[in-house]
């Protein structure tokens, strides 16, 4: 036993020490030094790319930043201008808008994302739907192509909805709606300020008489005879292009669909003249004026002074509401 603890504690030299290592020692340092030399002139034979011009970088940038835009005119927003003045004075003629179109994104609606349903009062972009009372006028005319056409109009009536327009008051399952009345007319006809043959495009003229009535959110304009005649408790007879929820009979608005009104009442043609919208033609919210050009003005000839002359500078970022 008590030799069997002397040789349990005799100390042995520790691996890698000592003379007998050191050969091999100095092959494993040489060996490590050919490695790394291998390695180095390895990285340095590594082909390299041809060298990045300016042409080639502008080239890259263009590319992603097309790559962007496109993304965010699918799926987030679109530009378009409004050339009639079935909104007048919400919209004039010659506004340039940029459109929301993920706020009504098709699918389930998030509490994180800015999506949430279409409501009374929103001002929409969507696709013509088409006349089916007069589908003459839909080929031939230009500005109303069915499908393809954009329309920008206010949401009166929500699905299931039934809905009568009685002059100047709309009634929403028998209760009138609320808004805003003003007196309007377009500009005379020989008004020095505007020229002649854009007397259309001109933002309607505010009258005092009848006076405004009602409150609502959002303002719509009628003509003087128009608000007179409602006054007097007169039934005045709907224009014949109007087929919907007129001359006293209501209208059920189906699933999925809306009812869309322009703000110049009768200078619009509208849900009441060819039917109501499917949900899945509606682009989005029209959101805020970006550019707005009065081409109702006075042209000088030269471009440049006209663009800065005409354009609405006051209207550049004026929401739309």
């Amino acid at each position: 036993m008590k030799n069997e603890q002397t040789g349990a504690g005799i100390a042995e030299p520790p691996v890698g020490h000592g003379p007998e290592r050191e050969p091999f020692v100095r092959a494993g340092r040489a060996e490590d030094e050919r490695d790394a030399r291998v390695a180095d002139e390895g990285a340095d034979e590594t082909p390299q790319g041809p060298p990045r011009g300016i042409v080639r970088e502008y080239f890259e940038s263009l590319l992603v930043t097309a790559v962007m835009a496109l993304f965010g005119m699918t799926f987030i927003v679109q530009a378009v201008k409004v050339p009639t003045g079935s909104m007048q004075n919400t919209i004039l003629i010659g506004d340039h808008l940029l459109v929301n179109k993920f706020i009504f994104a098709p699918g389930r609606t998030l509490p994180i994302l800015p999506q949430r349903e279409i409501r009374r009062g929103d001002i929409i972009v969507f696709k013509y739907p088409g006349n089916p009372f007069n589908p003459v006028r839909d080929r031939i005319d230009p500005t109303s192509k069915p499908f393809e056409t954009n329309f920008v109009k206010r949401v009166v009536g929500l699905p299931g909805e039934r809905i009568e327009v009685r002059g100047e008051r709309i009634l929403i399952n028998g209760v009138e709606l609320a808004e805003h009345r003003v007196t309007a007319t377009n500009p005379p006809d020989d008004n020095p300020a505007t020229d002649d043959r854009r007397e259309d495009d001109a933002p309607l003229t505010i009258r005092n008489s009848p006076p405004p009535s009602g409150t609502g959110p959002y303002t719509v304009y009628y003509r003087p005879q128009t608000r007179t005649d409602d006054a007097q408790g007169l039934d005045r007879s709907a224009s014949d292009d109007f087929h919907f929820a007129v001359g006293g009979e209501a209208a059920t608005i189906p699933p999925d669909s809306y009812f869309v009104m322009g703000d110049n009442r009768e200078n619009s043609l509208d849900s009441r003249a060819w039917g109501f919208v499917p949900r899945d033609l509606i682009i989005g919210r029209a959101m805020f004026v970006y550019w707005s050009y009065d081409s109702s003005a006075t042209s000088s000839g030269n471009f440049l002074f006209d663009f800065y002359q005409n354009s609405r500078w006051s209207r550049t970022g004026t929401l739309v509401k």
